[in-house]
């Protein structure tokens, strides 16, 4: 992202910028800006919050469960078990092959196989929390906290790029690949389901036009 004075800039270390070209070689354009998207929204919420890096958070590991978070979407996916768990799997062998132990480990593979469940991830401490909520305001969902010049400013530097529909139609993807990524009640199962006749939009998608971000 270019730096800018309205939004927090992405980190500048190695192990970061290798994430990056991670997910850009394995996810595609809109859901690789989607998951940077994320980050910059959930460092927003903890200056909004008041909460501090460091001292209640990890920055480095907001960071990584944010842009990490979709990858058990991408066909690198095994595609045996549902998109949150396997992202949260390949996120884990991203962090540990760059040296990272398991106190930094575990809370990012929780807080990525959490993201997409309302109502106990923002119950399993201020990282699971804020990777929720960070990923939710990139859908517009509590987003009142980022104003709307900030928000111009991380869409110019990560475009959309219809990228509720592009994500869905990654999510239902993998939920085909297999009866237990595609399980019913998951995510990825009932977007599936929602999905049964070809080209059908799912409520996610059809909600988007009016949403404070769009597509």
């Amino acid at each position: 992202m270019k730096d800018s004075p309205l939004v927090p800039a992405l980190p500048d270390t190695s192990v970061a910028r290798s994430a990056v070209a991670y997910v850009r070689s394995c996810e595609s354009e809109p859901v690789a800006n989607h998951s940077i998207r994320s980050y910059v929204f959930a460092a927003l919420l903890a200056e909004h919050e008041g909460l501090k890096p460091a001292a209640d958070f990890d920055p480095d590991l907001l960071f990584h469960a944010c842009v990490l978070h979709d990858l058990g979407t991408s066909p690198s996916a095994p595609g045996a078990e549902r998109f949150e768990v396997e992202g949260a799997d390949m996120a884990a062998r991203f962090l540990t092959e760059h040296g990272y132990g398991a106190q930094a480990v575990d809370p990012v593979w929780e807080a990525i196989a959490l993201h997409a469940t309302p109502g106990i991830a923002e119950r399993r401490g201020v990282l699971a929390y804020l990777t929720h909520r960070g990923i939710g305001a990139d859908f517009g969902i509590g987003a009142d906290f980022v104003t709307d010049a900030q928000g111009a400013a991380v869409h110019g530097s990560h475009p959309r790029l219809n990228m509720v529909t592009a994500l869905v139609d990654d999510i239902v993807r993998h939920a085909t690949r297999s009866p237990q990524a595609g399980a019913r009640y998951t995510l990825g199962g009932e977007f599936l389901r929602e999905r049964a006749e070809p080209g059908a939009a799912i409520f996610l998608e059809r909600a988007a036009p009016t949403s404070r971000w769009g597509t």
